[in-house]
């Protein structure tokens, strides 16, 4: 026979303070994980666009080989679903990179297209006889800055620069073809289609990444194709 236990028997299990512990413990651990979760995620999503950024600035590279010039930028404006949408357009210097003609993604990790300026000087096709549109003494014009009402030039004179517009997209042209407005100065420099560019760290009000092509890279990549003499 087994005694049965009295009012005055100690009882297995937990009390309600003990619970509310546990409750909170286990709260704490995945609030933590999923916060490193999101910040791995966000990571992962930057590193995917400087990816696709380094892509798709040798995929510039390789159409000058090929065609003795950069090409032009697509209409942003216009839906994916268009029949132009993609393809460059040459009446332009300011747009979204030309996935298609290209043969890229058309979007970065966030949904937004790649912005892209390049001077019309590089665009310019080949004459008649000649194996590129520009010669090795052009330069470009566009400028990049650590901010917008900086003095100082991290880089100037380029002839290309692509865009992306970060987690936030503003500035940037969705699949849509409407734009996210910029309201950060330095993400506007990013948009305005002017010649100022800025780069620099991201923080609460910037997450742009920039890159850019420069005179001395693309003429050595021609002269080594034999685009020039």
């Amino acid at each position: 026979m087994t005694a049965s236990p009295t009012k005055d028997s100690p009882q297995a299990g937990f009390s309600l303070f003990e619970l509310a512990l546990v409750l909170i413990v286990f709260g704490l651990l995945a609030g933590g994980m999923l916060s490193n979760l999101s910040g791995q995620r966000r990571y992962g999503e930057e590193q995917r666009a400087q990816g696709q950024l380094e892509l798709s600035q040798e995929a510039l590279y390789g159409f000058a080989i090929s065609h003795g010039r950069l090409p032009c930028p697509a209409n942003p404006t216009l839906d994916s679903a268009a029949s132009d949408a993609g393809n460059e357009d040459c009446s332009r210097e300011y747009g979204v990179l030309p996935w298609r003609t290209l043969g890229l993604g058309e979007t970065d990790p966030w949904g937004q297209r790649l912005s892209y300026y390049v001077r019309q000087t590089f665009t310019t096709p080949p004459a008649s006889g000649a194996r590129a549109g520009f010669s090795l003494d052009s330069i470009g014009n566009a400028n990049i800055r650590p901010a917008a009402n900086a003095g100082n030039k991290l880089a100037d004179a380029l002839p290309a620069v692509l865009v992306s517009h970060g987690r936030n997209g503003f500035g940037g042209y969705r699949q849509n073809g409407q734009r996210t407005s910029a309201s950060h100065l330095d993400e506007q420099e990013n948009a305005d289609a002017d010649l100022i560019f800025v780069n620099r760290l991201p923080d609460d009000n910037y997450d742009d990444q920039v890159i850019w092509l420069t005179s001395s890279i693309l003429n050595s990549r021609l002269l080594a194709a034999g685009r020039m003499p």
